[in-house]
């Protein structure tokens, strides 16, 4: 039986060492959840809109979590607040640099929108998904009705702070991108192209490109 706290790769590792002929380590079988033991009974799980109630159950469940080895986080979502997934991002990646940890993600069936924002926090090498999970990656979308109505001067005002209200969402979504394709096979200019048109990826292709370790 695996130790719940030894490290994924350490258990890739071997497992692909036993058995190659030569004892050199090969790839694992594509969906063998049996190469990756932890995987199987996530720590956290999370489904639903990317919202302020999943980063209070994200924060709960992250808490009660073992203390030690790694921490495995499973999500389903279509979406939500970018910001929220920002947010739990930012819990990952302080837990990582201040004890450590290593973090695993595991999308399954739908990581669309901001649960690709969330995937974003970790490498893709600690990235997995389920068979027939679908990435969705898109660019934010922004509902807004702005008035103009006053003063000229004040009507200057309101468009330029919503101009820069743009302007400072699209250079955090550049960002998010960038955080994305980081490893990966993929460019970061064929993502910008192809986000508008919302571009899905199926699991496989996903490992394909590097965007993901692995399918299970």
């Amino acid at each position: 039986m695996s130790d719940p706290t030894r490290s994924i790769d350490q258990d890739v590792l071997e497992a692909a060492r036993a058995n190659s002929p030569t004892g050199q380590a090969r790839p694992a079988a594509k969906g063998a959840i049996s190469q990756y033991p932890l995987l199987a009974n996530p720590h956290i799980k999370l489904a639903g809109p990317v919202d302020h109630a999943m980063y209070a159950s994200f924060c709960d469940q992250l808490a009660n979590a073992p203390r030690e080895g790694a921490i495995v986080i499973a999500i389903s979502t279509l979406g939500g607040d970018p910001e929220v997934a920002r947010l739990m991002g930012d819990e990952v990646r302080l837990l990582h640099e201040a004890e450590g940890r290593e973090l695993l993600f595991l999308g399954k069936v739908a990581v669309y929108s901001a649960g690709a924002t969330f995937m974003s926090a970790f490498p893709v090498d600690k990235r997995f998904l389920t068979r027939g999970t679908r990435l969705m990656l898109h660019e934010r979308i922004m509902n807004k009705t702005v008035e103009v109505s006053g003063p000229l001067k004040t009507c200057i005002a309101v468009l330029k702070a919503t101009l820069h209200e743009i302007e400072h969402s699209i250079a955090i979504e550049e960002e998010g991108f960038r955080r994305i394709v980081a490893g990966s096979r993929v460019d970061f200019d064929e993502l910008v192209r192809r986000a508008p048109e919302n571009w899905y990826i199926e699991a496989d292709e996903a490992k394909e490109k590097g965007l993901v370790l692995d399918v299970v």
